[in-house]
């Protein structure tokens, strides 16, 4: 392999691990603060216990996901320098942004929370976790601006003697209809992703029947968000599709292993075949009219073939293969959906057996719902393939291709060493996660009273001469 292959390989495996961690953390920091809120109403013992137990898994969660997300900020300049000069003067604002802001306060006020417990007033030590919920979207909202600029240049000018772009509008930057929807996209994900972790957990613990009560409402609560916003996030992300469909349409058509200019369009369920060498697939079950309604929002709407934009890029911008890898695309937009679909079932499942007070005897939905945790993982991974996967040859869509981006002194063997040393690395924090997750999640709430109230004579004082 040639150092462009190792150094994507490279970034494509620690962004692939981090993004494990970001739903997790947006999605389960607004469950742990709306728990929290439960509690400050109501002031029951069980609602307090409730919020330290996920508030546990989402420390520990946050913990990881920082580490592994310092190692990709290192990559630009070790990996990508030539990409990094030449997208700089774009970035820096929305990456000083999310250090600056966004990451400062989720990272201060979760310390404030997590040391605050009887020691802040109650609705001071209340505000720190909505704030660090709030601090995670806007981290995650500078990187995807970041992200969607990429996808679809917009705000910027030229300089005439570098050739690097250079940001003219933070405003357009913040409007990009690529960001406004992926934005959107990403965080209705995120609260999906951590309302399967709460209902999954919840879930075994219903399953043990012992000091499982107060899990029911964490179930129910886990439930009412995963119905909405499951059904949000296929909406909003059909019309991301459309979005799309209009400024990388190569990345939609692909998406389909659509060879051929088509109108209507038939969206395939599944097929067999139709990569780089077969442009005529078998196509089993077939949706009519389906792929011109994700793709342009219209019944009988046109959507061109790979064929016909490969010609129309070569023309634009020389020799070259301009078609992503088309199995990648094909295959992770359906997991995406596949998987998004399961998971507005199985809360419509749930949330029918909540009406029915049946929620902790259906052993089969317990059972179902805990092994469902493993799906947001897989939706999420083959969401990221897909978006960035379909960029493919760009590396900023239309400025800069991906070969001519990776650093030139970084040699194959440096690659090759770092690309071992950090897999080695992840599989180590991988196991330690897992274990410290797992043992958190299964020990239930009967140790959550500790640190409740502190300790010692209150007339101390903290110095004494």
């Amino acid at each position: 392999m040639d150092p462009t292959d190792l150094a994507r390989i490279q970034f494509a495996t620690t962004s692939i691990y981090h993004f494990v961690f970001v739903p997790v953390t947006i999605g389960l920091a607004f469950l742990v603060a709306v728990l929290h809120t439960q509690w400050y109403r109501s002031g029951q013992e069980d609602h307090k216990r409730l919020t330290r137990f996920f508030g546990h898994l989402l420390l520990i969660n946050i913990a990881v996901g920082v580490v592994t997300g310092l190692v990709q900020e290192f990559q630009f300049g070790m990996n990508w320098s030539v990409y990094s000069r030449f997208v700089g003067d774009v970035f820096g604002a929305p990456l000083a942004m999310e250090g600056l802001a966004a990451f400062f306060l989720e990272s201060t006020f979760l310390g404030l929370w997590v040391f605050g417990w009887n020691v802040l007033p109650r609705r001071v030590h209340l505000a720190t976790i909505w704030l660090v919920a709030v601090g995670a979207s806007l981290s995650a909202a500078f990187i995807m601006a970041a992200n969607s600029w990429m996808q679809h240049p917009v705000g910027y000018t030229t300089d005439a003697q570098t050739g690097r772009p250079q940001l003219s509008s933070i405003g357009d930057l913040f409007t990009n209809p690529v960001f406004v929807w992926g934005y959107v996209h990403v965080i209705l994900a995120s609260l999906l992703t951590g309302a399967v972790l709460m209902l999954a957990v919840s879930a075994w613990q219903l399953r043990r029947r012992e000091h499982s009560g107060p899990f029911r409402g964490s179930a129910k609560l886990a439930i009412l968000v995963l119905v909405p916003v499951s059904i949000l996030a296929l909406g909003v992300g059909s019309h991301l599709g459309v979005v799309e469909a209009e400024y990388q349409p190569m990345k939609i058509s692909a998406a389909e292993a659509q060879w051929e200019t088509c109108q209507p369009c038939s969206f395939s369920l599944f097929q067999i075949g139709g990569g780089r060498n077969d442009e005529t697939p078998t196509q089993l079950i077939e949706v009519p009219h389906l792929l011109s309604l994700l793709a342009t929002g219209t019944w009988n709407g046109q959507v061109e073939g790979l064929n016909q934009l490969q010609a129309a890029d070569v023309q634009q911008y020389g020799d070259g293969n301009y078609v992503p890898d088309v199995f990648v695309q094909y295959w992770s937009m359906r997991v995406m959906a596949y998987l998004g679909s399961l998971m507005t079932l199985i809360g419509l499942w749930g949330a029918w057996l909540l009406y029915r007070r049946k929620l902790t005897e259906s052993r089969v939905f317990l059972a179902v719902a805990t092994w469902a945790v493993l799906a947001p993982f897989l939706m999420n991974t083959a969401g990221w393939l897909l978006t960035e996967n379909g960029r493919q040859p760009w590396l900023v869509q239309g400025l800069m291709k991906t070969a001519d981006g990776v650093s030139t002194s970084v040699s194959t063997t440096e690659l090759a060493i770092s690309i071992g040393v950090l897999v080695a690395v992840y599989v180590l924090l991988g196991i330690v996660y897992l274990f410290l997750m797992l043992r958190y999640a299964r020990r239930g709430l009967e140790l959550e009273h500790a640190d409740d109230e502190p300790t010692g004579d209150p007339r101390t004082p903290a110095i004494t001469y």
